[in-house]
């Protein structure tokens, strides 16, 4: 072979070898940026990754706080509950003042018979004021007090060594103040119409006695019942429910 073959023999190989290490150059260069990319998308992706768990802890927390508020109010209700009831047996036993809309009724001698000299009945029989209190209930009297004496079911109106006692309550003299409870005005207003020409009013005067009845008023206060309920072959449960 001639030496200018050669010569270009030469030169090409040179050239050859230049190009595969510049290309090998340049692969080795790219990968090494591409995979210091790759590492920042998956730091920002393991960001937002542990953003949405915060977010979802936080909810999380927020809804545990909402039922255990839930739950107090809940036990707080039956709490409220309980008590509304206990206030309402209370009211219905008679343990409890009530003001409201009402009538008074007030027994007093017959002034007539007075006059003429006439002896005066100074008392009432205890079979007048119960004939009263069922013509009160026949009504729609819901609450009764009479001489100060709240009227509850046990109440006991009796005669003890020619006495008129209620429940131990010993009626002396006259005039005798009774008061009656109602719903509401209308009922007042009914009730005292009723009683102004009640039959009760006449038994009372064949007594010798005058049943005043009042107009209805929206401000009757009946005392609560001041002494001890009796209840009789009752006995508390005992605790487990055992026999």
């Amino acid at each position: 072979m001639d030496k200018p073959k050669i010569n270009l023999s030469f030169t090409l190989i040179a050239m050859l070898v230049g190009f595969m290490i510049a290309i090998q150059f340049q692969t080795v260069k790219k990968p090494v940026e591409r995979d210091t990319r790759d590492i920042w998308q998956l730091r920002e992706a393991l960001l937002k990754e542990k953003e949405l768990q915060s977010n979802l802890l936080s909810e999380i927390r927020s809804n545990e706080e909402k039922l255990s508020a839930y739950e107090s109010k809940r036990k707080q209700s039956k709490e409220q509950a309980l008590k509304d009831t206990l206030q309402e047996l209370k009211v219905e036993a008679g343990l409890t003042e009530i003001t409201g809309p009402g009538i008074t009724l007030l027994i007093e001698p017959v002034i007539e018979d007075v006059q003429l000299g006439t002896p005066v009945n100074d008392s009432v029989s205890p079979e007048l004021l119960k004939r009263l209190l069922n013509e009160l209930n026949m009504y729609e009297a819901k609450y009764v007090s009479i001489d100060g004496q709240r009227i509850i079911n046990t109440t006991v109106i009796r005669d003890i060594n020619g006495e008129t006692k209620i429940d131990g309550h010993t009626i002396k003299g006259l005039p005798i103040e009774i008061k009656v409870g109602v719903d509401d005005m209308n009922t007042a207003e009914k009730l005292s119409n009723r009683m102004k020409v009640s039959k009760a009013r006449d038994e009372f005067f064949t007594e010798s006695l005058r049943l005043a009845v009042s107009v209805s008023n929206p401000d009757i206060t009946i005392p609560a019942f001041d002494n001890s309920i009796r209840v009789k072959y009752m006995e508390p449960i005992k605790e487990g429910g055992g026999s």
